[in-house]
């Protein structure tokens, strides 16, 4: 497992009946790769794991790992309510052939440092995959602060890598600090390019499920130092990528994948798709970035 370069938090994407399209999330994964990306992110916050049953989880992670061959690492994201229904997810991802997990806190419950340490050693130890924990304080309401996370990477040989989502930027260099051993990966769209100044050498991405090509360019242009190159690109995929950053980002990401040809917008409730003048807002976002596109070679 390495853990390095961007990684799409891909969405789930639903048919007619709302049921898991997994011919368009077949197309979807190829062109990602296609464009560079480095691994593939399923079952995450994006992906609306919280609204799919434990079979639809399976049956993606399946297709996925299918469709990819070994070419990427799948990384299954390990999230519910209860410690023992996160074990056996995360065994049901290896059993699936998944290449490493990303560990978020419990739903709903805000346990202190004793309660998740301890949720968190009982899913490290249940496989020997490769180990990514989540850190987004933001949405959970679980905050892991870089003390916490050192000693869980000393404690735990398969801890490897960090998503750090807190929008804190002071974070990463805080985590590196302390310990040698993790990868720090940005977890929030529009912070990737300070992240990486400040020591991040991955990306967990959201618009990247609609923009792969601009997203790789911005992480290597960001990574390779090119600082001028990066800032330009960024400049114009800021107002897209703070769609990350909102209550509502998984009804925008799609809808941006709409708007583009690459997907829809249909999201399961208690979520709707966007109307009035949220949508109208977004649909001038979107357009305005595509009316002024830098030019890149895009696969199609």
């Amino acid at each position: 497992m390495q853990w390095k370069g961007v990684m799409p938090a891909m969405t789930t994407c639903f048919d007619e009946n709302m049921q898991v399209d997994h011919a368009f999330m077949t197309k979807h994964a190829q062109w990602m790769i296609e464009n560079g990306c480095k691994g593939l992110i399923m079952l995450g916050s994006l992906g609306e794991a919280a609204t799919l049953t434990s079979d639809e989880k399976r049956a993606i992670l399946d297709n996925l790992i299918k469709t990819v061959g070994g070419r990427v690492p799948v990384v299954a994201a390990i999230s519910s309510l209860s410690t023992q229904e996160s074990v056996t997810l995360a065994k049901s991802a290896a059993d699936a052939g998944c290449s490493g997990l990303m560990i978020l806190p419990p739903y709903v419950y805000k346990g202190d440092w004793r309660e998740m340490k301890t949720y968190l050693g009982e899913v490290l130890q249940a496989t020997s995959l490769s180990c990514m924990l989540y850190n987004n304080p933001v949405s959970y309401g679980t905050d892991f602060v870089p003390e916490q996370i050192a000693e869980l990477a000393d404690e735990h040989e398969n801890l490897h890598a960090v998503k750090e989502s807190s929008t804190d930027v002071r974070r990463i260099s805080a985590i590196l600090a302390l310990t040698e051993k993790l990868r720090i990966f940005v977890g929030v769209d529009d912070l990737i390019v300070e992240g990486i100044s400040a020591g991040a050498t991955g990306w967990v991405a959201g618009l990247v499920n609609a923009f792969p090509a601009e997203s790789v360019a911005l992480f290597d242009y960001a990574l390779a130092g090119k600082t001028k190159e990066a800032f330009e690109l960024y400049k114009w995929f800021l107002p897209l990528l703070r769609m990350d950053t909102v209550p509502k980002f998984i009804q925008l990401i799609k809808f941006v994948q709409q708007e583009i040809g690459w997907g829809n917008a249909r999201v399961r409730g208690p979520r709707l798709e966007l109307t009035g003048r949220e949508l109208e807002e977004a649909r001038q976002a979107i357009q305005h970035a595509l009316n002024t596109r830098p030019v890149l070679t895009v696969s199609k």
